[in-house]
């Protein structure tokens, strides 16, 4: 305790803050959409949104404060997309059960050691590739967002590029309050939405069946391995991070087991969010920015609790400030990803076509744009590295004239 305190700094709570509010402010409407296509009750829903704030929280907390990196955890979005089609089809027990078994799957994953000897051979220009990818469309949804509110957005984006001059660690949090402030006072806060209400644990019993194994588990467990766990842990590496993938695996997959008859459908590293967390904005040292992690978690479990407040709060305020403050939030992440995606001469081309597959969203077989991006960019870099022997004789040839 003595530790984090010494190292508390507001730039680090502002980073773990904003995380969280991202965190819920797409992901938790792919949720709501699930619930409603399972015809889900209001109880089992809010059930559901608490196991998964509870358990990032609290996850977040004892692995930043472990490894004293920020490491930030939260619920499979992809998971959530793919349980939209798959709930009107399937009863809830039945889900309860696919969660179970993908949670063990992926926490016999984590506790083999094989998905670090597998992260650790992924060339640092391909992943950061995929970061970038993935990123992308964040950065973008900040310059879509003017044509719905041009003032608010446009004095938010001055807002940072003059703290990002003056006092660059508290420019997301001068976004944040301008934001803020200007929807207040133009009115565009919708106050009658917001209510106060917490939100309570039920337990489902689990039943199983091989065609649902087949029809979510399977897929909920490629989801997160590939499509979170990978570019979570790039997101790690790229920021200098060499915590070991295994135990935040085990751990996330752990804590999923335990929370799955509860409504949770899977924990697992966060790569968005994290990005903010681990850049130079959250903290100029970093051996430091952990202390964004363990606030992350925090606010993850103050959220959870009130559940019902939780879900008016992003009802009451204008879907043009989360995107704005995604957007500039990212800014830092998405320029560093794509400096290290282009750094390394002989793997551009790799790392370009990795972020061009990631960014453009494409989905295939049901494995998601992260995934591909990773398969397109290593074949191309496998390819075009190898040397044969008539591209040996004739660089040599070129190299002769």
């Amino acid at each position: 305790m003595k530790a984090l305190l010494k190292d508390f700094s507001l730039s680090a709570v502002v980073a773990g803050f904003i995380a969280t509010v991202i965190s819920y402010a797409g992901p938790l409407v792919i949720i709501f959409q699930a619930a409603k296509a399972g015809n889900m009750p209001h109880d089992i829903l809010s059930s559901w949104v608490w196991t998964i704030s509870i358990g990032s929280g609290v996850l977040g907390i004892l692995l930043s404060l472990r490894y004293k990196v920020p490491i930030i955890i939260a619920w499979s979005a992809p998971g959530s997309a793919l349980l939209v089609t798959m709930l009107p089809d399937i009863t809830l027990n039945e889900a309860i059960g696919a969660y179970i078994v993908t949670s063990v799957v992926v926490l016999l994953v984590g506790l083999s050691g094989a998905f670090d000897r597998i992260i650790n051979r992924l060339p640092s220009a391909i992943a950061a590739g995929m970061l970038a990818g993935i990123l992308f469309r964040f950065g973008t949804g900040l310059f879509v967002s003017i044509k719905e509110q041009p003032w608010l957005v446009l004095a938010m984006f001055c807002t940072y590029l003059i703290f990002k001059r003056a006092m660059p660690r508290y420019a997301v949090l001068a976004v944040l309050v301008v934001g803020v402030t200007i929807t207040i006072a133009s009115g565009e806060l919708r106050s009658e939405a917001l209510v106060i209400g917490l939100a309570t644990p039920v337990w489902i019993n689990p039943e199983f069946s091989w065609q649902v194994m087949l029809n979510i588990a399977f897929p909920l467990i490629m989801v997160a391995l590939t499509g979170q766990f990978v570019p979570g842990m790039a997101v790690l590496r790229n920021a200098g991070y060499s915590t070991p993938a295994s135990p935040l695996i085990s751990s996330s997959a752990l804590g999923s087991l335990l929370l799955a008859p509860f409504g949770c459908h899977g924990l697992n590293l966060a790569a968005i969010t994290a990005a903010i967390c681990t850049g130079r904005e959250a903290h100029e040292n970093p051996a430091k920015r952990y202390v964004a992690g363990v606030s992350g978690g925090v606010f993850y479990l103050l959220l959870g609790i009130f559940g019902a407040t939780l879900v008016s709060i992003f009802t009451a305020f204008p879907a043009a400030l989360i995107a704005a403050l995604a957007g500039l939030a990212l800014l830092a992440a998405i320029g560093g990803a794509l400096s290290a995606a282009m750094a390394v001469p002989d793997d551009r081309e790799a790392a370009l076509i990795t972020f061009l597959v990631t960014a453009s969203g494409m989905s295939f077989l049901g494995l998601s744009a992260a995934f591909w991006g990773l398969i397109f960019g290593i074949a191309a870099h496998l390819l075009l590295r190898l040397h044969p022997a008539w591209a040996t004789a004739a660089k040599r040839q070129q190299t002769a004239r």
